[in-house]
């Protein structure tokens, strides 16, 4: 199914009156899509090396898949934020792997659990932990609930990690001070890490992971019993869908594939040759070695540059030197007879086969330019050119407007007639003037950049996001105090 991805970072606050809205199973089956909202890390939502993953992207894509309709996912990281864009009813789902607790079944329903969790204690080692016994590092280290009294922990604002120790602070009769900040747990185990703050608490799950690219993060002291994980929906008007993901959820938790998945994010020996890719974006803000080179050359053709990488990343996955049965070389995997109708050897350099790709959806923007009005509509009909060649799409527009369809509509209307173009009955239709073709690479072609694309541009802002990073001076988080 094709994903629509929206970012919403900076939307604003919703106020909760709009809960009046709460679409239950019926109408998103109805509308073809499921609007979920889910953060953006290392382990629920990213991408790497121009593909989108994660946890939560999988799981989400695995329950679309079992109901027939496309997924929307909006990325969000902050949980108020989150809780507004469902009760407004602009999401129909939180996937965000939240703590079951009494607090926020107050606000929201849960779905059965998609995972079991504790919370814990992520402190630093001692520095020369390698050369110590285990013992001699554990009198260094928080080994128990009460040596948090008057400790300075940082967690993620509005979380189940400062409910929790809350709850704690009360149990061992000693003040604990929670600092509570707009950064979630990954950006702060990085901290912990990095000595600008000391503790820090969260999912075990979570910390297990980021132990692999962190090994001088300790993460041996829980701070909860087990709990549930599971994802929310509005407490209005959710029965239907709550039913269904709830029935979903117990099935696949038992197969394979979910084991698959579990394993894939959070006991992955690769996670960390992941996290430390020169494309691994979360990091880098890269996510080829031909950023640079992309984006200069979507000026040329007045394109998003995210448009153009991930014409380029499904065309060669961002090799430079593959290439095709048919001969079509390189990033943009051009036919060496195109480059030559711009005088242009596209074997010779990446430089040169994305000048020549370019050049070519140039011309192809200027075939369509007059026929297709819209300018979204018409990057489908580019793409789809890219790929099968404007004849065969031109073919198409006029199958279709021959037979009551919309021309200028790419998806229910020329797609169908570019596919179409296989059987006898119509390529030897005397409006096409252009023979064969199978159009299902093509179609799938569109579906698949586009989908791609909006991965990007849910993932990878116009402007930079603000990160942990930008928030903090050598001094530690700003205006917080710094470990010490």
């Amino acid at each position: 199914m094709v994903a629509v991805l929206i970012s919403c970072t900076n939307k604003p606050n919703i106020s909760d009156n709009l809960n009046a809205f709460s679409p239950d199973l019926d109408s998103i089956m109805k509308r073809g899509k499921l609007v979920a909202v889910t953060d953006y890390n290392s382990i629920n939502y990213f991408i790497y090396k121009g593909e989108p993953m994660g946890f939560n992207y999988e799981l989400l894509k695995a329950f679309t898949d079992h109901l027939g309709i496309d997924l929307e996912i909006i990325t969000e990281n902050q949980i108020n934020q989150a809780l507004n864009l469902l009760n407004s009813g602009e999401a129909d789902l939180l996937a965000l792997g939240l703590t079951v607790n009494s607090t926020r079944k107050k606000d929201i329903l849960f779905t059965n659990p998609i995972a079991e969790t504790r919370q814990v204690l992520v402190q630093r080692k001692p520095r020369s932990w390698r050369s110590m016994t285990e013992e001699a590092a554990d009198r260094h280290l928080v080994r128990n609930q009460i040596g948090l009294a008057y400790k300075s922990i940082y967690v993620q604002a509005n979380s189940a990690y400062a409910d929790r120790l809350k709850t704690l602070s009360d149990e061992i009769g000693d003040s604990i001070n929670i600092i509570e900040v707009p950064f979630d747990s990954e950006d702060l185990i990085k901290n912990v890490a990095k000595g600008e703050i000391d503790y820090t608490v969260c999912d075990e799950n979570i910390a297990m992971v980021n132990s692999t690219y962190y090994p001088d993060i300790d993460i041996s002291t829980p701070v909860s019993f087990m709990q549930n994980i599971a994802w929310g929906l509005r407490k209005n008007n959710s029965g239907k869908i709550l039913n269904e993901l709830n029935q979903w959820i117990d099935t696949y938790r038992k197969t394979g594939s979910y084991a698959l998945l579990y394993a894939k994010y959070f006991r992955n020996s690769r996670s960390e040759t992941i996290v430390k890719s020169d494309y691994y974006y979360i990091n880098t803000g890269r996510i080829s070695q031909w950023d640079d080179m992309i984006k200069s050359a979507s000026t040329k053709i007045s394109w998003d540059w995210r448009l153009l990488a991930s014409l380029i990343c499904q065309e060669s996955r961002f090799d430079p030197d593959v290439e095709s049965r048919v001969g079509a070389y390189g990033l943009m995997q051009v036919m060496p007879v195109t480059g030559e109708s711009f005088d242009i050897d596209v074997t010779a350099s990446p430089l040169n086969n994305v000048k020549a790709g370019t050049m070519y959806i140039s011309r192809l923007q200027s075939i369509f330019e007059s026929k297709i009005t819209d300018p979204e509509e018409r990057i489908k009909f580019i793409l789809a050119s890219y790929n099968a060649g404007p004849g065969h799409v031109l073919d198409a527009m006029k199958l279709a407007s021959k037979n009551g369809m919309n021309p200028e509509k790419w998806d229910g209307n020329v797609a169908v007639w570019l596919l179409k173009k296989s059987d006898p009955k119509y390529f030897n239709d005397s409006v096409v003037k252009n023979g064969y073709f199978r159009g299902t690479e093509s179609v799938n072609f569109v579906t698949e950049v586009l989908e791609r694309y909006d991965h990007y541009r849910n993932i990878i802002p116009a402007e930079a996001r603000l990160s942990m990073a930008s928030k903090t001076g050598s001094n530690g988080i700003a205006g917080l105090p710094a470990a010490r």
